[in-house]
Formats: C-alpha cells, sequence, structure tokens
C-alpha cells in the first residue's frame, strides 16, 4: 500500500524539485525548519532536566551556546560553497549543512543582537520572529516568485470574478419584476403630474380622429355620429400624451 505513494510522492519530488534545479534550496530550508524545531526542543528539556536528555556543552566551566556551533558552520559551509563550489551531490550536502548552521544560529538571534543571555526572556521572541521571516523568504525563494506572481493574477481574476457576479445579482435584485426579464410584466411608466386626468381614452381618441379624417355626410350616420361625439373626444386629445393614446386607439 505504501509503495504506490511513495513512488508518486518521488515522482513529484524529482519533477518539481530535482528538474527544476531547486534541491539544494529544499535541503537547505528543510535542513533548517528541522534544526531549529530540534534545538528549541534541545532547550526545553534542558530547562526542564530531563535526566536522559544530554545537558549543555561546557568547556573548562564555560557554557557554549549553540549559536557558536552555527557560526562555525555557517563560516565552514558559507566558503566551501563560494570559494570550491562542489558539483552534486557535495553541493547538497553543503546546503544541509548550511541550513543546520542557519536554525542554530537564528535560534538565537536575539543574545546577538542585544549581546546578553535573553532566550527565556521577552526580548527572546525577537529570536522566533527572525526564524519565521528567515522561514518565510527561504520558502518563497523555493516556490520561485513566477509562481507567487501567478498566484497573485489568479487570486486577482477571482476576486473580481467574484465582485461582478455579487454586482449583478444586487442590480437584478434592484430592478421591478419584469425589467431586463422574458416572460414578466414591463415597468409601468411614471404618470404626469396630476395624475392620469390628462390622459386621453383610447376609444375616444379614435372617435376623434375618426371625425376629423371623414368629412360630415360622408359615409352616412356613421360619419354623422363621428362628428357628434368628435368634440368632447378632441377636447380630451391634448399635448404629447393624447397623441399617444390616438395611436393607442387606432391600434
Amino acid at each position: 500500500m505504501l509503495t504506490p505513494i511513495l513512488a508518486s510522492a518521488t515522482s513529484v519530488y524529482d519533477r518539481a524539485i530535482v528538474d527544476t534545479g531547486r534541491q539544494p534550496e529544499f535541503l537547505f530550508f528543510v535542513a533548517f525548519l528541522i534544526t531549529f524545531g530540534f534545538i528549541r526542543t534541545s532547550a526545553h528539556m534542558i530547562r526542564a532536566q530531563v535526566s536522559w536528555w544530554p545537558g549543555n556543552v561546557q568547556v573548562g566551566g564555560t557554557h557554549i551556546h549553540h549559536l557558536v556551533w552555527g557560526i562555525v558552520l555557517l563560516l565552514i559551509t558559507g566558503y566551501v560553497g563560494v570559494a570550491i563550489r562542489p558539483p552534486s551531490p557535495w553541493e547538497e550536502v553543503v546546503a544541509i549543512f548550511f541550513g543546520i548552521g542557519t536554525g542554530l544560529t537564528l535560534d538565537e538571534f536575539a543574545l546577538w543582537l542585544d549581546l546578553k543571555d535573553v532566550y527565556w526572556a521577552q526580548d527572546g521572541r525577537k529570536s522566533i520572529d527572525a526564524v519565521i521571516i528567515a522561514a518565510t523568504i527561504s520558502g518563497m525563494v523555493l516556490i520561485g516568485f513566477s509562481a507567487w506572481i501567478d498566484v497573485a493574477t489568479q487570486v486577482e481574476d477571482a476576486i473580481f470574478a467574484i465582485v461582478g457576479s455579487l454586482h449583478r445579482r444586487h442590480r437584478l435584485r434592484a430592478r421591478e419584476p419584469g425589467e431586463g426579464a422574458v416572460g414578466l410584466r414591463r415597468r409601468r411608466p411614471v404618470p404626469p403630474p396630476g395624475g392620469d386626468r390628462h390622459r386621453v381614452p383610447p376609444r375616444a381618441a379614435g372617435l376623434a380622429l375618426g371625425a376629423a379624417l371623414l368629412p360630415r355626410g360622408e359615409a352616412g350616420s356613421r360619419g354623422a355620429a363621428l362628428h357628434e361625439r368628435a368634440p368632447a373626444a378632441m377636447a380630451e386629445a391634448r399635448g404629447r400624451s393624447g397623441i399617444q393614446s390616438v395611436r393607442a386607439g387606432l391600434a
């Protein structure tokens, strides 16, 4: 059961780390985090006086901080990496020891910043902050700045899509039923000031126009009836609303 999982993990590691030339950065990052976690746990166990755990390293009664060992490793690996530049796999080995030295050194960052032992004091928090910053920068470099730009672009596109969808939904809710929708009634026009008293009934407007177009005496009784009813209809047909009503009556 574990064989397929290991094969898959190895394949991903080869494609994402080895093939992209990031194996030294990856090994440094992992060694740095593991070393910091180990030395911080060791310091807590020494403080708790765990009997089976090795104590502090002392030479002639002088406590040797693990910061010293970290500086020594950084000096050695830095010189080897810059001056000698060993090929693979020694390049990866140097990266691992460089990560170990970085973890040992930054764990006591507050000590070489304030020049006093504040490991368990409030100022000792500076060491943890330094490790967090260093791990963040190392992780960003490991992943690659282009990958972060791609992620930022995708996040930006997703945010714009969400905002656009919410805006469209808000506009649809703000509309009355039927505006811009199929199968629903249209919005009723706002009546003019004074209510609907100036609106001319379609039938009356049609009679008025018919009387105007059909002279008296033509079409027999129909023409006479139109002329008798035209004055009242024409009196109501005023303004633009009257013209619109006439069109509606003829339709």
